[in-house]
């Protein structure tokens, strides 16, 4: 069974920065299409940035140029980079794995304000 953990959400002003993190178990998770989803209060999940097992990304329209989606050293984690942040960031964030099925973590919130 994939478990998957985020963590790194917190309390950012609009301009700044937050690193998002995701630490998976097993091993598959270095060779799947993984990435970040986000749900703000009233709407419906959203991808946020997305990378596969060769490396390639994409990203939401709203977030590029700003977010920067990474694999970490160690095989099982991924990170999300969150620079010049806005109020319409805020959101729960969630890590995810594609392998035959969606596999999410619990989230991690992210809430930009002055």
């Amino acid at each position: 069974q994939v478990q998957l953990v985020e963590s790194g959400g917190d309390l950012a002003q609009p301009g700044g920065s937050l690193r998002l993190s995701c630490e998976a178990s097993g091993t598959i998770f270095s060779i799947a299409t993984v990435g970040w989803y986000r749900q703000a209060p009233g709407k419906q999940r959203e991808l946020v940035a997305r990378i596969t097992g060769s490396s390639s990304t994409i990203y939401a329209d709203s977030v590029k140029g700003r977010f920067t989606i990474s694999r970490g050293n160690a095989k099982n984690t991924m990170y999300l980079q969150m620079n010049s942040l806005k109020p319409e960031d805020t959101a729960v964030y969630y890590c995810n794995m594609f392998w035959g099925k969606d596999y999410w973590g619990q989230g991690t919130l992210v809430t930009v304000s002055s």
